[in-house]
């Protein structure tokens, strides 16, 4: 690969893609994917991308939705952004050849999720993220200014710390000059450098044993901008969905995405009886946070490993058209929606928090911007809005090429960086030490720093994570880096981001209730 690029991502999905499309036309791009661009959070996306889209909707509502799922925690600056600037950028996506449902009128099929007032989510089957990313690499490849590097895995962000000097947090004036990427094929360890580096790596769900994302959605943005000095923020706000598929054994968990809920399907505990009436007003239909918490409280008054989805009573030709790969992994399994009842359970889903940004994707580094899932944008406040997610990435990309792309040519690359430096290392010798310490991470996360958290659970998780980030760090100082080794540093210390933030919070709210802090509170909210 070429040493050096006016915008080098790190990332492959919505966010990665949809920037990469538009900074192509002002300089050279560079993609780095550790698996393939196909492989991404944004993939795995079942339910849509919300925006205000119909004539019975506005703006204000879709603002105060928003509001109201992150408990008032939101930047009420940036929901405003986010919401308005949601059709020009969602028609972007159609332009560059996206299909989204649409009814029999030939107008788009717009679909209500948990949180929504009104029916603003476009979608695709139960496929919408699959459907945007093919879209996306179909104009990536035909692009002469990108180049995608699959199979390379980044392993830090190249900052003045490589140069010698020695950095704070509280510094000012840290610069990003480029990343230090591992070519996983060759082993080899290269130096890119570039003008603007763009993190796009997605979430975090692998911190905890049961999650809905892929297997590379190992927090590695945000642990990297992190060492680099960087700000996060947010973190102790990790949402779980609240309905993935129930089947022990299988890594990721599938999701049942949250529109099967706003299609009509009902939550009912091991009994069939509904339950959601004892927690919210919108029953089934309430954000995620109460939904996922009132399923682990259910599941624990009852002693039980799951709850039920109720799909039984809806038009099954209907549900097969718009939930087909739902349908068909039930029929895998043995369980047929039209007459059973779909065994459901909270796993990790999404990262609220990650790098802090300001509107325009800025990271405290400069240069280094950070858009999609590892970036806290402020959109999302205490718990996403369902859907909300594939929107934030394309504004937010959108925003960060029009930042990163101003006085291009009046940057410089940083000429003196050293090569990567592997003296006195070797490979590691049992690669089980390394996966051991990944389950064991996995382990006291779901364990203690879950659903629903308390101070000693708190400082019980730090206690044993001190132990392993001692072992994985010396580990990572006398062996040859590998994306194994890397990945279980950064989420060591993602989890350890999350814990402490979790511990500093003293208070129930949104995706953050505690034991010591049961009153569950919400920010005033005001729409102007």
């Amino acid at each position: 690969m070429d040493s050096q690029y006016d915008f080098l991502i790190i990332g492959g999905g919505i966010a990665g893609l949809s920037f990469a499309l538009k900074a192509a036309e002002k300089g050279s791009v560079g993609i780095i994917t550790k698996e393939n661009p196909n492989e991404s959070n944004t993939s795995y996306a079942q339910g849509g991308i919300a925006g205000v889209w119909d004539n019975g909707d506005d703006f204000k509502k879709h603002i105060i939705d928003t509001l109201d799922a992150g408990s008032g925690l939101n930047n009420n600056e940036i929901v405003e952004i986010v919401v308005k600037e949601a059709k020009e950028r969602i028609n972007e996506l159609i332009e560059w050849g996206t299909h989204f449902d649409k009814n029999k009128k030939g107008e788009y099929d717009l679909a209500k999720e948990g949180g929504h007032s009104e029916n603003r989510i476009l979608h695709y089957k139960d496929i919408t993220g699959k459907e945007i990313v093919r879209a996306l690499i179909e104009q990536i490849k035909a692009h002469p200014n990108i180049k995608v590097f699959k199979n390379h895995f980044a392993l830090d962000v190249i900052t003045q710390h490589h140069l010698g000097e020695k950095l704070t947090r509280k510094d000012f004036g840290i610069e990003c000059y480029g990343a230090y990427v591992l070519n996983k094929d060759s082993k080899e360890i290269l130096k890119v450098l570039a003008k603007n580096l763009i993190m796009a790596t997605g979430g975090a769900g692998l911190v905890y044993k049961s999650t809905t994302n892929p297997l590379i959605a190992t927090g590695d943005g945000i642990a990297m901008a992190y060492r680099a000095k960087a700000e996060v923020q947010d973190m102790e706000f990790v949402q779980f969905h609240p309905t993935s598929l129930y089947n022990p054994g299988a890594y990721p968990s599938f999701l049942i995405s949250e529109a099967v809920r706003g299609f009509g399907a009902i939550l009912r505990d091991h009994e069939g009886r509904e339950f959601m009436n004892k927690y919210d007003k919108r029953e089934s239909l309430a954000p995620r946070d109460i939904v996922a918490r009132s399923i682990d409280t259910e599941m624990k008054i009852h002693g039980v490993e799951f709850m039920h989805l109720d799909c039984t009573h809806l038009n099954m030709k209907k549900f097969k058209a718009h939930f087909p790969t739902i349908y068909k992994k039930c029929k895998s399994l043995g369980i047929d929606p039209a007459f059973d009842y779909i065994p459901v359970v909270p796993a990790a889903h999404y990262t609220c928090g990650g790098i802090l940004v300001d509107e325009y994707g800025q990271s405290s580094i400069k240069n280094l911007y950070a858009i999609g899932e590892c970036a806290c944008t402020g959109l999302h406040g205490a718990n996403r809005l369902a859907s909300n997610s594939l929107l934030e990435a394309i504004v937010f990309s959108h925003r960060a090429y029009l930042k990163s792309s101003e006085g291009l040519n009046k940057k410089a690359y940083q000429s003196n960086i050293p090569d990567w430096d592997a003296t006195a290392t070797e490979a590691p010798e049992e690669m089980v030490l390394i996966t051991q310490s990944l389950h064991e991470v996995q382990g006291i996360m779901s364990s203690y720093v879950g659903i629903v958290r308390s101070n000693l659970r708190l400082k019980r998780a730090l206690d044993r994570l001190e132990i392993l980030y001692r072992e994985v760090e010396e580990l990572y100082e006398n062996t040859t880096p590998s994306q194994k080794l890397c990945e279980t540093r950064n989420v060591i210390n993602v989890a350890y981001l999350i814990i402490k933030f979790a511990s500093n919070r003293k208070e129930s709210i949104g995706l953050h209730y505690s034991l010591d802090y049961k009153q569950d509170l919400k920010r005033g909210i005001n729409v102007n």
